[in-house]
Formats: structure tokens, C-alpha cells, sequence
């Protein structure tokens, strides 16, 4: 059996930056397992430009944000694996994989760092009535075909969910010559960034419907039409029906972390992210094996994946060479009222050097309102937003005294002013 220091599992845009920043701080044998036929993950079909700005602090298209990692990690000399398919990580950080070259393989890793990315929710997770003719596709299948293959997947299209991708192919339809008739949106505000919805659907007349949704297909093989209608607190309105003749329907209903290999380990899943409970070092409640990128939770931009990633490999880094302290107490950060989830979940302040970083979701859309921090039910400080919404990550940092003043929880919530 082979062995290797640090085995990254996923060789998208978190794998990348895990292996580079585990290989910068000191560590060189390491393994990248991707299952694709190379490396870059989603960012390969992702051609439109708002990548990179907060890493190389110039804007970049997917393609070249990726190929500028691929480049380090080749460069460094980093081994990887391409057309590989992980099938189970064991609690002694074995890891198995197959290829068609080898066959099935087992590695032994030192630690292991599961960047495994996220997945759509597609037609089936969200109930639609109706048959499932062709035409019905998620808008990262969409997004796919079109960039990669050179498909273009209708020339009447309809999106439900305003999420970032479907936002994004709402423009890249248009920009091909199809006409998107309009985009649904189940929630009363938009599940997307808010440059988007103005570069990609008020900059082309695309209408954004509000508090709606589809509630039928119509068309047996082939979609034909379908039906979109007002809800009320998910309900439908009565006789609110607008019928729509369409070629295609892309779905943006939504992306859950891809952890199906984590959990058959026995690695605990935060109820909210759908990603694994991990600490101030991304390690999760199995020793040595650390997560981070969208496989944690749902990012809105890759240069918070990588700036997240990096810290997972400097960490992993660290437990490979004995200076990761583990057997020490932690205390919980807790998500109170408006904040949907925080990562990490726990945290203990030998192993944060000066500051840590706090990552959050709210529940709902805020305007003027006020992070309360608080110790153990002590308020600690409070920082003023202008504006909330759940497509936005926020940002909390706390220093290492903060975390030291609390006994056994730091909580976060949201406050009118």
C-alpha cells in the first residue's frame, strides 16, 4: 500500500489551493484524486469573467482562474490522479479509489482534506407536477453543454430559482440567441447575488418573478410549456396560473454540498449546510481528516474557497507535523435569531494564532440592522449592516482573547437598530 502525507480528494478550485498551501508549508507528499478528466472542477465551464478579484486582484473567466492554479500545482510538482473515482475513506484514513489504468487502490494517508464540491438539487428534489419530458435540466447541466459541448439547450427557455448559476445562464442564453422568457423565483427575494440580478437579468429585460413558482410540465417527450403561479407561504394562489410555451426549463433550485463518501465514513453533517461539523482547523469530528470549499458549505464567490482552502491546508499541514494541538477544550459557535448557520461550529483558541474568521448566512433580507456578539450570554460588541441577504456570505472575525473570554459558547444574532 502506497502511503502519502495528505491525500486532497477533489481537484476543483478548493483541492487546488488546499494542495498548493499544504505544499508551501512544508509537507510535499501529497495526492490530488479528481474524478474528472482534469483538474479545475466547475470553474472549467464557468467562461464569464468576476473571478479572481480578491485573490490576483485582477478579473479572470473560470478557465483562467483554474489554469493559473493547475500551472502552481504543476510547477510544484504535486502529484494527481485524474479519472478517479473515490469510494470510501476509512477511519484510519485509508482512502480507495478506481481507475481504469489501475484498477481499485488503496493509499494510506496521514490526513486527509475532502474538497469534494456540491451538486444541484434537480426536478426530482422539488416535486414538480407533470411528466419528466426532455427539456427539463438543472442550469449547471445547462451551463455544460452550452460552454463545454457547444449544445445549446433551447431557444425558449424558462428558469425556476434565482440562483447565481441560473441568473448567470439567463444572460448566456440570451447572449446565444434563445429567448428566456422569465425567471421564477419560490422566495419573496432573489437566491442570487445582486450584481447578477441587475448585470444578467435587468440589463436584458428579463423578468423576475417574485414569490412564485412552476407548478406544472406540460408536454410528454418534449417539454412544451409550463405553468407558473403565485405562492403564499409556499402555497399556491388560487387563480394566479400564467401559462408559458417553452423549449427548455432550467432548474437553479439550490446546491448541497456533495458528501456522500463523508458520511458513509461517519463524519457528522451540520443539519443547515448539508457539510461536515468542523472546528477552528476545518478538521471534522474524525481525526486527520479536514473539509473546506463548497463540500463545507455553499460559497457565493471561488475566492472565498480559496482563501478558505488555504487555511484547511495550512492546518492539515500542521497535524502532518505534529504542531496541531487536538486534545484541548472547545466552545460552540452558535447561530441565534436571523443567522442561519456559522462556520466553523466549535472553536478553541490555542489553535487560532491571532484572529479567526467567522463565515455566516442570514435567513432573511435586513436592512439596517446590527450583529450582536455575545460571551456566554455576555454582549461583546456589535457590528452595524446596512444590508443582509441569504445569497450573501458574511464575515465575522474574532480575535484570540475574545474566544478565550467565553466558557462555553459564543453566539450570533441579528438585532434591529
Amino acid at each position: 500500500m502506497k502511503n502519502y502525507d495528505v491525500v486532497i480528494i477533489g481537484g476543483g478550485s478548493a483541492g487546488l489551493a488546499a494542495a498548493l498551501e499544504v505544499n508551501k508549508n512544508g509537507v510535499k507528499n501529497i495526492l490530488v484524486i479528481e474524478r474528472d478528466q482534469e483538474l479545475g472542477g466547475i470553474l472549467l465551464q464557468c467562461i464569464h469573467n468576476g473571478f479572481g478579484l480578491k485573490v490576483f486582484k485582477e478579473e479572470l473567466t473560470g478557465p483562467e482562474y483554474a489554469e493559473r492554479f493547475v500551472n502552481m500545482l504543476k510547477e510544484e510538482g504535486i502529484e494527481f490522479k485524474l479519472n478517479s473515482m473515490v469510494t470510501k475513506i476509512n477511519k484510519d484514513k485509508t482512502v480507495e479509489y478506481a481507475n481504469s489504468d489501475e484498477g481499485f487502490i488503496q493509499i494510506q494517508a496521514k490526513a486527509i482534506i475532502i474538497t469534494t464540491g456540491c451538486y444541484e438539487r434537480n426536478a426530482g428534489a422539488i416535486s414538480i407536477p407533470g411528466n419528466r419530458p426532455s427539456g427539463v435540466l438543472t442550469a449547471g447541466t445547462a451551463q455544460k453543454y452550452l460552454n463545454i459541448d457547444g449544445y445549446l439547450v433551447g431557444k425558449k427557455v424558462f428558469i425556476l430559482g434565482s440562483g447565481d448559476i441560473g441568473l448567470i445562464m439567463a444572460r448566456r442564453m440570451t447572449l446565444e440567441g434563445a429567448e428566456v422568457i422569465g425567471v421564477a423565483e419560490i422566495l419573496p427575494f432573489s437566491g442570487g447575488l445582486q450584481r447578477n440580478i441587475v448585470q444578467c437579468l435587468e440589463d436584458y429585460n428579463i423578468p423576475l418573478y417574485l414569490s412564485h413558482t412552476v407548478t406544472e410540465i406540460i408536454g410528454k417527450d418534449k417539454i412544451e410549456g409550463i405553468k407558473v403561479q403565485k405562492v403564499d407561504n409556499f402555497v399556491p394562489v388560487p387563480n394566479t396560473e400564467m401559462e408559458f410555451e417553452v423549449d427548455a426549463l432550467l432548474l437553479s433550485v439550490g446546491l448541497i454540498p456533495e458528501n456522500g463518501i463523508s458520511e458513509a465514513a461517519g463524519i457528522e453533517l451540520h443539519p443547515r449546510t448539508k457539510g461536515p461539523i468542523v472546528n477552528e482547523s476545518y478538521q471534522t469530528n474524525i481525526e486527520g481528516v479536514f473539509a473546506c470549499g463548497n463540500a463545507l458549505h455553499v460559497h457565493d464567490l471561488v475566492d472565498f474557497v480559496t482563501t478558505e482552502s488555504r487555511k484547511a491546508g495550512e492546518k492539515a499541514a500542521k497535524y502532518v507535523k505534529g504542531e496541531y494541538k487536538d486534545n484541548v477544550e472547545r466552545i460552540n459557535l452558535v447561530a441565534k435569531n436571523g443567522i442561519s448557520y456559522i462556520v466553523p461550529q466549535m472553536v478553541s483558541s490555542e489553535n487560532v494564532d491571532k484572529t479567526i474568521e467567522l463565515f455566516m448566512r442570514v435567513t432573511d433580507v435586513y436592512k439596517n440592522v446590527e450583529f450582536v456578539i455575545k460571551q456566554d450570554g455576555k454582549e461583546l460588541k456589535r457590528i452595524k449592516k446596512k444590508h443582509l441577504a441569504p445569497a450573501e456570505m458574511e464575515k465575522v472575525i474574532l480575535t484570540k482573547s475574545q474566544i478565550e473570554g467565553a466558557n462555553k459558547e459564543i453566539t450570533i444574532e441579528v438585532e434591529a437598530l
